[in-house]
């Protein structure tokens, strides 16, 4: 595992790497950006402009209150979702960082496994979706027990990176069901290497590229742990 992350760290300046790191963030922001507009504007229509309270009579800066204090909570979800939805929108462009890797360190492998473009856009979404509601879930137990907050946010983002990002390169040449069998056989192995990568997703900056270093990670493992 450290070998692997060692030669993962060296193919860092690939400009394929870059490129889907600028494309994961645009990406990203796009969407925040969307579902914020989105949640403003719904606050917009469904808040009346006046509010009409006993013994107090007409108020009229109730929305504007209300429409600040969401701006502030989509901002802290905006960070709080930053990372694990960048995470998730990597799986689109998985491929690429994945093709670079074998094309340094595993050159004449034999063609890859058919996935059709309709999977592989499913499982990306499925993989993003599962990112952001875990997440999402976590949030409960961050207000809940604060002190418990970076345990957790490592644990279950090093399991989300590791089990999927795995699967999503295996399939590349096992297909599906060859992928998460052998997943579920190095289980452990792939939590443990995907915790490695969570711990650095609280580091600014730092966070946005452990996705791209977690795919190369991972195609690394797979090519070690794939039956020969």
């Amino acid at each position: 595992m450290i070998v692997d992350f060692g030669r993962a760290l060296g193919q860092m300046g690939d400009p394929r790497f870059s490129r889907v790191l600028l494309q994961a963030v645009l990406v990203t922001l796009a969407g925040l950006a969307l579902v914020f507009w989105v949640a403003m504007l719904s606050l917009g229509w469904l808040l009346p402009e006046t509010v009409t309270l006993p013994w107090i009579g007409t108020v009229g800066f109730v929305d504007n209150l209300v429409s600040w204090a969401a701006v502030g909570v989509m901002l802290a979800l905006s960070v709080v979702l930053m990372v694990p939805v960048a995470a998730g929108v990597v799986g689109f462009f998985l491929d690429e960082v994945a093709a670079a890797v074998e094309a340094r360190h595993y050159p004449n492998l034999p063609p890859l496994f058919a996935l059709g473009l309709s999977q592989q856009v499913a499982d990306s979404l499925r993989f993003m979706a599962l990112v952001i509601a875990v997440n999402i879930g976590a949030l409960l137990v961050y207000v809940i027990a604060p002190p418990l907050a970076p345990v957790v946010f490592v644990l279950v983002n090093g399991f989300l990176l590791g089990r999927e990002y795995f699967q999503l390169v295996a399939m590349r040449r096992l297909g599906p069901e060859g992928a998460r069998a052998l997943a579920r056989r190095h289980f452990w192995r792939l939590w443990l290497g995907g915790t490695l990568m969570a711990a650095p997703l609280t580091v600014p900056l730092l966070n946005l590229v452990i996705p791209i270093l977690g795919v190369a990670v991972f195609t690394h493992q797979y090519h070690r742990l794939a039956p020969s």
